[in-house]
C-alpha cells in the first residue's frame, strides 16, 4: 500500500505524527471546510443532524466532493437503498444504475467508472456483506473503501443517477487529508467495470486494456453469471505486460485459484458453493434459482468474488491488459463456455490514461 509521508493506512504509521490536515466532507459540510461541520438544522434544532443526506434527482449528476489542493483521500462511506419500489423488477437494481466517477487533477475524463455496487464488490445490484482490507460492506448496505487515493492539484467525485426514478436518502462521507507535496512515485488510483452479456467462445474476456505507462495492478472484482451447464472456474487469469504480445507473462491455473478458492468452493458435506470474505480473497456472493417456478423470477447461477494485489502488485513499466479465460468442467474433461461476465479493475498508474471504453447503456447493465 502507498505510504505517504506516514499517511498510509497501516498500524505501523499510527504513532506517526505529520503535518497532514484531516478533513472531511458530508451532506452537512459539503465543502469540508474547517469549522463548518454540524450546523445545519434539524426539528431538534440547530446542529443536531439536520442534513445527513442528500436526495439524486432522476437523471441528475451530484457532485459529492470537489476539493482544492494536494491530499490523500484516505477512506470514504456511502449507503442508498438498492431498491426503490415494488412496481418491477427494474426498480431492484439501484446499485447499477448508479455510476461512481472520480477525476484527479482536473482531468477531462474519469479515472474511475464504475456502478455504485460493483465498484464496492456487490455486483448484480445485490447487496452481499465484504470484510476485506480495501473494500468493506456492512449490515445493512453500509459501504466503505479504504484504497488511498492521492491528488495534487484537486480531486472530483460524482454520482449519477440512471435509474428510472428519484432516490431519496443518499447518505456519504469522504475522508482526506492535505498535505503540503506528495512524494513523485505516487501514482493515481483507477477503477473500470466491464461487462459481456455473452462471452465469445474459445476467446477470453478482457478485464482490461490498453493502459500505457507505469503504474501497479492491485485488484479485481468478478460478478460472474454462468449460462451453461456444470463447473464454471477453470478459466486462467492472465497478465500481459510491457510488450507482451501472444503470451503473458503471468498465467495462473484457474478462476477460483484466482481468488483463493479451491475445488468448486464446495461445502464437502453439501456439495453447495461456500462463501468467504478475507483481507485478500473472497468468494463473497452466490446465487441459484434455477429449479424454482420459472414464473418467480429465477436466476441463473450467479457468483461475485475479488481478488487484492495488495501484498503483491502487478507492476508494468509501460503497458498492461489483463484477460479471464471462460473454460468448464463437466467431469470427464475441460469444454470452451459461454457466460455474462462483468468486471472491475483497480489499479494505480501515472496519469495521462487512456479514455476508457463508453459506459454500457442502464438496461444493458441489469443483471439476468
Amino acid at each position: 500500500m502507498l505510504q505517504l509521508h506516514g499517511l498510509g493506512n497501516g498500524l505501523s504509521t499510527a504513532p506517526l505524527v505529520t503535518n497532514g490536515r484531516t478533513r472531511s466532507i458530508t451532506a452537512e459540510n459539503p465543502t469540508g471546510e474547517k469549522g463548518q461541520g454540524g450546523k445545519a438544522a434539524s426539528n431538534l434544532g440547530t446542529a443536531r443532524k439536520g442534513r445527513p443526506c442528500i436526495d439524486l434527482k432522476q437523471g441528475e449528476t451530484v457532485t459529492l466532493a470537489h476539493i482544492q489542493g494536494t491530499g490523500v483521500l484516505q477512506h470514504f462511506w456511502i449507503t442508498v437503498t438498492d431498491k426503490t419500489s415494488a412496481k418491477g423488477h427494474q426498480d431492484q437494481y439501484v446499485l447499477r444504475d448508479l455510476v461512481l466517477r472520480m477525476y484527479w487533477d482536473d482531468e477531462e475524463t474519469p479515472s474511475v467508472e464504475v456502478p455504485l455496487g460493483d465498484f464496492f464488490c456487490n455486483g448484480f445490484a445485490r447487496r452481499s456483506n465484504v470484510n476485506s482490507l480495501p473494500i468493506s460492506v456492512n449490515p445493512t448496505g453500509g459501504m466503505n473503501c479504504y484504497f488511498a487515493m492521492p491528488f495534487r492539484t484537486s480531486a472530483k467525485i460524482t454520482i449519477e443517477n440512471q435509474h428510472a426514478y428519484d432516490i431519496g436518502g443518499f447518505f456519504y462521507t469522504f475522508n482526506y487529508t492535505l498535505v503540503d507535496e506528495l512524494p513523485e512515485n505516487a501514482a493515481y488510483f483507477h477503477a473500470q467495470w466491464r461487462r459481456e452479456r455473452l462471452t465469445e467462445t474459445g476467446k477470453d474476456y478482457t478485464i482490461l486494456d490498453n493502459v500505457k505507462g507505469a503504474g501497479q495492478y492491485v485488484g479485481t472484482y468478478l460478478a460472474w453469471a454462468a449460462l451453461e451447464r456444470n463447473w464454471w472456474g477453470e478459466g486462467e487469469m492472465k497478465f500481459y505486460m510491457d510488450g507482451d504480445d501472444e503470451w503473458p507473462t503471468i498465467c495462473g491455473t484457474g478462476t477460483e485459484d484466482y481468488v483463493g478458492g479451491a475445488w468448486c468452493f464446495s461445502n464437502l458435506k453439501t456439495n453447495e458453493p461456500e462463501s468467504y470474505s478475507t483481507p485478500y480473497l473472497g468468494y463473497t456472493y452466490y446465487k441459484d434459482t434455477t429449479e424454482i417456478d420459472p414464473w418467480s423470477g429465477h436466476q441463473v447461477p450467479m457468483h461475485g468474488m475479488y481478488r487484492w494485489h495488495l501484498p503483491d502488485p502487478i507492476r508494468f513499466e509501460s503497458d498492461l491488459k489483463v484477460t479471464i479465460q471462460q473454460i468448464g468442467h463437466d467431469h470427464s474433461r475441460l469444454f470452451e463456455r459461454s457466460d455474462d461476465v462483468s468486471s472491475v479493475a483497480y489499479w494505480y498508474q501515472m496519469e495521462p490514461h487512456a479514455d476508457f471504453p463508453a459506459l454500457l447503456p442502464v438496461q444493458q447493465r441489469w443483471p439476468r
